[in-house]
């Protein structure tokens, strides 16, 4: 069976994302880091190991130019309709058999090897998760067997610091759950100034 990636992502278009740190540091630096996130994800997603697919927001965008940044062989597909609960178990009712795999393009230290070590982690537990320093989740996975359940990602608290317990509790009873390392996810000026000192070690 094949290991899918999902990659959820939005145009790297001005305006479109990373609206919040936009306000504090302007629309042309916060573009520059979108972009940067956007290439150091794609270029961990890059691999034959696993299937990889881009799942865009808003559907509209899913023919969007992104100027090279995204790859050509990554498989493009809408998100769909709902809030993110919504789309994401919808994307994983979609996703072709075995386990599947979920990133965003926020987390700019994300690296190949992440992804790799999650996708063995799902040959003994039934989800794994790589928890973001906020509270939410940068990575989350579910196995083939757990993936044959009725997954329903509600109600979770997005964009907050209760993302990821919330997601957990929407996992069915005696879910075995892996949880890889903290990564920064760079949504405002606070985690962007966070991500640049530790850059910076």
């Amino acid at each position: 069976m094949q290991s899918t990636l999902l990659i959820f992502a939005k145009p790297p278009r001005m305006g479109l994302a990373k609206t919040r740190l936009a306000t504090a540091i302007g629309p042309t630096h916060a573009q520059r880091i979108n972009r940067y996130c956007h290439s150091q994800t794609m270029q961990a997603a890059r691999s034959s190991r696993w299937k990889s697919y881009l799942c865009i927001a808003p559907d509209k965008d899913i023919h969007a130019p992104t100027g090279n940044l995204w790859p050509s062989n990554f498989v493009r597909q809408a998100q769909g309709k709902g809030d993110l609960g919504q789309r994401l178990s919808l994307a994983f009712r979609s996703a072709p058999k075995g386990p599947v795999i979920v990133i965003g393009t926020d987390a700019p230290d994300i690296c190949k090897s992440d992804i790799h070590f999650a996708f063995n982690s799902l040959k003994k537990h039934d989800a794994v998760f790589g928890p973001a320093d906020d509270g939410g989740f940068w990575l989350f996975g579910a196995s083939t067997q757990l993936r044959r359940q009725a997954l329903h990602f509600n109600p979770v608290r997005w964009s907050s610091q209760y993302a990821l317990d919330d997601m957990r509790q929407t996992l069915p009873n005696g879910t075995q759950t892996k949880l890889l390392h903290s990564l920064i996810d760079i949504d405002d000026l606070d985690s962007l100034k966070k991500w640049s000192a530790n850059s910076k070690q």
